[in-house]
């Protein structure tokens, strides 16, 4: 995989385009995954090696991207510490026995990679189909983000209950944080056993927090998850919401490439990090709704921004909502694809 053109931009090597692949490519704005999901439910196809493969594939297949991302879920995790987890259509994922006391946080298990052997056995089935193609990257979801869904019982608009335990029961806190980050760092060096060519941490709802919760309640936990990976050829992707704010904090857990949120300037950001530091990101995935020349207009925009630059990787600054029209984002990976320095 070293020929990539991921992994040479994921190391800050020269690319003669930037690559391109898009957080939630393999989901619900393609017939396709429908197709598959009105005969399954979402964790019967995470948990079926064969479904997770056949979602994985799809924008291999459909979009031509030059990476391909594990079909997974972030809370696959808190599920198997003792998260009693479920998905349901119009609400999201739900937590029936959050976690909110002492005693919650003590019946939490950290000895579960056996209960995620699941995700191994689709890494190696995903290997298989992509046959040294393109690279596969696998994920987990951040402590701080897994902890919010086990404390609120689901998605949450204010993390109230999340922040009250940070605020009044720190320590409490800690102890959970510090389970989720063995877990994760477990997780992950499951993944890169298994077969993954690069891991992506994701810290979905990390703008929820000031500066100084962010530092202690999330960043210390993801410095200590990267410390401990066998990342040896293996790029290690930190994305967070909030990562135009946090990213010369996020450069100090020494990830390989920091995932930018469209907020910021991606130049600007890139020359505040450590040198050899590559960025992922950063379009405003909205704009994926506009007319074409939009689409077209505002790649050329960000790509001739980043012209000269070494370790760039095209990506959205989040996901790809469910609605974006498909062709939208076909068209956008051919622009890329044509675009050379």
């Amino acid at each position: 995989m070293k020929d990539s053109l991921f992994i040479k931009a994921a190391f800050s090597a020269q690319t003669e385009r930037p690559p391109v692949w898009m957080m939630r490519q393999a989901g619900r704005f393609m017939p396709e995954y429908w197709e598959i999901k009105n005969k399954y439910s979402f964790l019967e196809m995470c948990k079926t090696p064969e479904l997770a493969a056949d979602v994985t594939m799809l924008p291999v297949n459909l979009l031509d991207i030059d990476a391909a991302i594990l079909f997974s879920d972030i809370l696959v995790t808190g599920e198997a510490m003792g998260g009693d987890l479920s998905f349901t259509q119009n609400v999201g994922p739900r937590f029936a026995n959050p976690v909110r006391t002492q005693a919650d946080i003590d019946n939490l298990n950290v000895d579960v990679i056996d209960k995620l052997q699941y995700v191994a056995d689709a890494i190696k089935v995903i290997q298989q189909r992509l046959n040294g193609k393109i690279p596969l990257i696998g994920f987990a979801g951040a402590p701080f983000t897994v902890m919010s869904y086990l404390v609120e019982g689901g998605s949450s608009k204010d993390f109230k209950l999340t922040k009250l335990m940070l605020h009044n029961e720190p320590a409490m806190a800690h102890q959970l944080l510090a389970k989720i980050a063995k877990v994760t760092a477990a997780y992950l060096n499951l993944q890169i056993e298994a077969g993954v060519n690069a891991v992506q941490i994701f810290d979905s709802w990390a703008q929820a927090l000031a500066w100084d919760d962010y530092k202690e309640f999330s960043h210390r936990y993801i410095q200590e998850i990267i410390a401990n990976l066998d990342r040896k050829d293996i790029p290690v992707i930190s994305f967070c919401k909030g990562s135009s704010v946090f990213a010369p904090l996020m450069a100090e857990a020494k990830p390989d490439v920091i995932s930018i949120d469209w907020n910021v300037d991606l130049l600007d950001i890139k020359n505040r990090l450590p040198q050899g530091m590559a960025v992922q990101g950063n379009l405003d995935p909205h704009v994926l709704y506009a007319g074409k020349p939009v689409i077209k207009d505002r790649i050329h925009k960000l790509f001739e921004r980043m012209r000269g630059e070494k370790g760039f990787i095209f990506n959205l600054g989040h996901g790809i909502m469910p609605d974006i029209p498909f062709d939208n984002v076909k068209y956008a990976v051919e622009v890329i694809k044509e675009y050379r320095y």
